[in-house]
């Protein structure tokens, strides 16, 4: 009789879907460098057809895009309970909306034109993310809100007006501080929550005002 082998578990897949041919072959091209699988797609209805939710990884989506958008994509993604983690692509102009897809789930954004050295830890995150997902080892929000709650004032302060698109200086004249005093805070926060980036604080806050508003008594 044959013996029975475990299959091998697949490697992550990072998808991509933008319509911009030259950007989506270009991260394409240096995902693949990094030593990463990658399939990459020209339109979300393209992606729909032809992905696996159930193979690990990550998804890179543009917001803007003809005929589906990519917020109009991850709507229907979510309503189908996807979980791969979702990293936004945005011009400029797309940030309200990149947080606010943050509120909804979304993974993390990076702004156009990338910036490889912001660019590749995302995606390493989004990679570990998932893989610890898959393993059931997530954090738990009762943990997350006494981590929110060991934030001093300020440092919530700036944290709040940082997820709402404050940069530094501009933070700075509203507390009357300096935009080194204000990096300060932020990095302290940030150093207490465990996490690395603007968009990890909006989905941190997201999730622990939604806790906190179901739950007023603690």
């Amino acid at each position: 009789m044959a013996l029975q082998t475990d299959t091998p578990a697949l490697p992550p897949l990072i998808r991509i879907v933008d319509d911009n041919d030259t950007l989506r072959q270009s991260l394409e091209f240096m995902l693949q460098c990094e030593g990463y699988e990658v399939v990459s797609y020209a339109s979300a209805m393209e992606f729909l057809k032809s992905d696996t939710p159930s193979r690990p990884g990550c998804l890179i989506l543009d917001i803007q895009m003809p005929e589906m958008s990519g917020l109009d994509l991850f709507d229907r993604l979510n309503h189908r309970g996807y979980e791969v983690p979702v990293i936004f692509l945005t011009a400029h102009g797309d940030i309200d909306m990149a947080v606010g897809a943050m509120r909804d789930g979304a993974c993390d954004f990076q702004t156009k034109p990338i910036n490889v050295e912001k660019f590749l830890p995302a995606v390493a995150r989004a990679l570990e993310n998932d893989r610890l997902r898959r393993e059931g080892i997530s954090r738990d929000i009762r943990e997350e809100v006494k981590l929110f709650q060991s934030l001093s004032e300020r440092e919530e302060k700036i944290c709040r007006l940082t997820i709402q698109g404050f940069v530094s200086r501009a933070i700075g004249e509203r507390l009357e501080i300096s935009h080194r005093t204000v990096e300060h805070y932020r990095g302290s926060a940030l150093k207490k929550l465990g996490l690395h980036s603007s968009a990890d604080l909006a989905q941190f806050f997201a999730r622990v005002d939604a806790f906190l508003a179901a739950n007023p008594e603690r």
